[in-house]
């Protein structure tokens, strides 16, 4: 490895599997090492000295064994035990050729609360661990009995003014404490021993239930860890950028796909700090500029296909190109374009449709290309014409295709012209947003793709109870709005009897003026949803709206909400076609920067309704 680039580590805890499977995954993703955890080691098949084979034919150091708990400031019988527990721990590590042992700070009922007591006591252990050329990294545990914060460990450490002794610094240990960080790069340089790296979202519980299972990967959560890990290089740490994340979901979830998930996170935070003198710190190609979405194709089939077909006609669609070289159509109205491809693709229930592509124009497609396989994301092949254009394409996280543009028309010569003009003109401008729902187990993986990948900035996060349980959305944008996305999740797996959409997914197209367009797709025969009564008076309760205005919305089936600033959003939904896909049509009003997630459960409600009738 070159000279100063800091190496990259993963714990064991943070996937699933036996030990095998967690090395064997973080290798594949590129670690540099890993942390191993007791429990790993505990129940794996192999002798420490196999592990240690294991993980050096893969190219693994083992940088931290762990934990090593309840040892400091106990009464002298149990210190005796604690220090014999301790010899043995080192007996393991030097067949691991691990140097490194974590401590943490006692949660025991016995532990006294004298930091000079502590000191004693850590610096006795460092003493036998200085002989077998090892090292302690003590760490306060954010639950811990007497020592909780960092800067109450690193007094005691500091106390203990022992070579073999230092810090290990968790930053959810830190942050989730809220203690003040400013500190930190004033450490003593080479008193840091060991770097944890976790993000989370902000919580209101039980600490110890908050990191044992909400914890993220860099860039899924709320902490500033940027801030962070600057503040510890500042104090001259060069050790391993570690993550240590505990998370349910992790840990039930495939270990190669969690570790390449978990890779891009560090991948994504390194380039991110700032330049740091005694480090060379890896950097990303920048994410260049999207401007608009180019378009959105559907996968479709003999059953699927003709019914898309009908609602975009419905919207005031034309089919304007046939593709030169496979069965691909281009549907168009003005700016908006929707491509379906009733090539076989991917494997699903014949009648299904899905939005399984979407192009953005961005201003170095090549570079996009090129950062999105920097952080993991694979390039995807594509068979072409001598003709057709050459788009770089790389796979999200959900399978879905992303295509990038150099313009919002170069793609367009694939299309040989039809002639086709759409039967009336409805006033959609573009594509608003996209809204994609994930799979229960990588929502918080695809948040991390798009925002790192695409450079997409995180707008919101919003819960909402919907008719089949609680429902989680997560919006990004380019800082200029111009391209957009909404992340949808279930929070738990739908039980088996709800009729409900599959992994819904949608197209939202802008209009300047909701009722003219809402009367021009009337007039085309296009697709309606019926919105109930009751949500229209709610809503003169809710806003106090003028009666002619709430009988214009009720006659159109359009939906409103207006944001704390006096937006407002109105907005429509046409039925599902193809059992999972669906339109929207919305305006914006007054810098309304949102997604009517409110509406949300009503649009879900009306669908159902929709589904039962046609039964």
């Amino acid at each position: 490895m070159t000279a100063g680039r800091l190496r990259r580590s993963i714990a064991t805890v943070c996937v699933s599997g036996t030990l095998d499977d967690k090395i064997a995954a973080a290798a594949a993703a590129g670690f540099d090492g890993i942390e191993l955890f007791e429990n790993d080691l505990v129940v794996a098949p192999w002798s420490p000295a196999e592990v240690r084979a294991r993980c050096a034919d893969l190219g693994l150091g083992i940088e931290l064994y762990q934990p090593l708990r309840d040892f400091e400031a106990v009464p002298a019988p149990l210190l005796a035990a604690n220090l014999a527990r301790a010899e043995h721990k080192f007996d393991v590590m030097a067949e691991l050729g691990a140097d490194t042992v974590l401590v943490c700070s006692s949660v025991s009922p016995a532990a006294i609360d004298d930091d000079g007591l502590a000191a004693e006591q850590l610096a006795l252990l460092a003493d036998r661990a200085q002989a077998r050329g090892m090292r302690i990294a003590y760490e306060a545990l954010a639950w811990g009995r007497h020592v909780s914060t960092w800067d109450h460990s690193w007094r005691i450490v500091r106390q203990a003014d022992h070579p073999a002794l230092g810090l290990c610094l968790d930053s959810f240990h830190v942050l989730s404490r809220e203690a003040g960080t400013d500190d930190i790069a004033r450490i003593t340089p080479g008193k840091i021993f060991f770097l944890q790296l976790a993000d989370a979202p902000y919580l209101r519980m039980d600490v110890l239930q908050w990191s044992r299972h909400h914890r993220l990967f860099p860039g899924q959560g709320t902490f500033d860890l940027t801030g962070f890990v600057a503040g510890v290089l500042a104090a001259g740490y060069t050790g391993p950028l570690s993550l240590e994340v505990f998370n349910d979901v992790f840990r039930q979830a495939d270990p190669r796909r969690t570790a390449i998930d978990a890779m891009r996170s560090l991948i994504s935070l390194e380039d991110g700090l700032p330049a740091q003198p005694a480090i060379e710190l890896r950097r990303l190609p920048a994410a260049p500029p999207l401007s608009v979405h180019a378009f959105s194709e559907f996968t479709v089939d003999g059953r699927s296909g003709p019914v898309l077909q009908d609602a975009l006609r419905g919207l005031g669609f034309a089919h304007t190109g046939q593709h030169r070289s496979k069965p691909v159509e281009l549907w168009e109205q003005g700016a908006c374009r929707v491509v379906l491809n009733s090539a076989v693709t991917r494997p699903q229930t014949p009648g299904t449709a899905a939005l399984s592509t979407f192009a953005l124009t961005s201003a170095d497609p090549r570079r996009s290309r090129a950062r999105a396989e920097a952080l993991l994301a694979p390039a995807l092949p594509r068979t072409r014409g001598s003709r057709e254009a050459d788009l770089a394409a790389v796979a999200a996280p959900d399978g879905t295709s992303v295509f990038f543009s150099a313009d919002d028309n170069d793609w367009r010569a694939d299309f040989l012209a039809t002639g086709e003009q759409p039967a009336g003109d409805t006033g959609l401008l573009g594509t608003d947003h996209l809204g994609l729902a994930q799979p229960f187990d990588h929502f918080d993986e695809a948040g991390l793709f798009y925002h790192s990948v695409l450079g997409l900035t995180q707008l919101t996060t919003e819960e909402y109870a919907a008719p089949f349980g609680l429902m989680r959305s997560r919006a990004f944008s380019t800082p200029q709005r111009t391209v957009r996305l909404a992340l949808t999740v279930a929070l738990l797996r739908r039980g088996e009897w709800a009729p409900a959409v599959v992994d819904p997914q949608h197209v939202a197209f802008a209009t300047a003026d909701i009722f003219a367009t809402a009367a021009a797709v009337d007039r085309l025969g296009g697709p309606a949803m019926q919105v109930p009564d009751n949500y229209y008076a709610d809503l003169v309760a809710r806003f106090a709206l003028p009666g002619d205005l709430v009988e214009r919305l009720r006659r159109h089936g359009i939906l409103y909400d207006r944001d704390q600033h006096g937006g407002e959003l109105f907005h429509l939904y046409t039925p599902v076609y193809g059992g999972r896909v669906f339109f929207e049509i919305l305006q914006r009003r007054g810098g309304y920067d949102g997604f009517g997630e409110a509406n949300a459960p009503v649009r879900m409600a009306a669908h159902r309704h929709l589904r039962l009738s046609a039964s």
